[in-house]
């Protein structure tokens, strides 16, 4: 069995929580970026590359402000490794990222339940629903849609060489 964690960022470092009230009229605690860390890399999905993987931490971003246990999963190495080529090639290509709609939130809470059974925290997955909600949320959303994360490198152009 290996351990399943989930990686919580906030993109906004802190603004989101400082500012989002007097912005928005709607408090929101950060603007989230996750990943699922599992077999010693870091996997996540933005609108540059599709999937990416790291080591964990590795991102541009850092260390996460968040690390959530998800529990444990049997699946062994080679299977997820397949589960996620499929991904890439299907429904989180790169092409298909949308920040509010498509992104490594949805990513995360697919991957999380493949794994485990288990979702990743549900405010996350409702923040974009939360901001376009909002008077101002359609007006940011060329911005916030502009941001994205990297640092990281196909987990599929070298292999399969994780652990397992």
């Amino acid at each position: 069995m290996t351990n399943v964690q989930v990686y919580i960022y906030d993109i906004s470092g802190g603004l989101a929580r400082a500012m989002s009230q007097s912005i928005l009229g709607r408090q929101i605690d950060g603007i989230w970026h996750t990943s699922i860390v599992v077999f010693g890399q870091e996997y996540f999905f933005g609108g540059g590359s599709g999937i990416e993987a790291c080591g964990p931490g590795g991102t541009v971003l850092g260390q996460p402000g968040q690390k959530v246990d998800l529990g444990t999963t049997e699946i062994p190495f080679d299977i997820f490794m397949d589960y996620l080529e499929e991904l890439s090639k299907t429904s989180f290509k790169a092409e298909t990222y949308h920040l509010f709609h498509h992104n490594c939130n949805n990513f995360s809470s697919e991957v999380a339940q493949f794994l485990t059974g288990t979702d990743i925290p549900s405010h996350i997955t409702s923040l974009p629903q939360d901001v376009l909600s909002t008077p101002l949320g359609a007006m940011i959303q060329p911005f916030v849609e502009a941001m994205h994360v990297g640092g990281g490198h196909s987990p599929f152009s070298q292999g399969h060489s994780g652990n397992s």
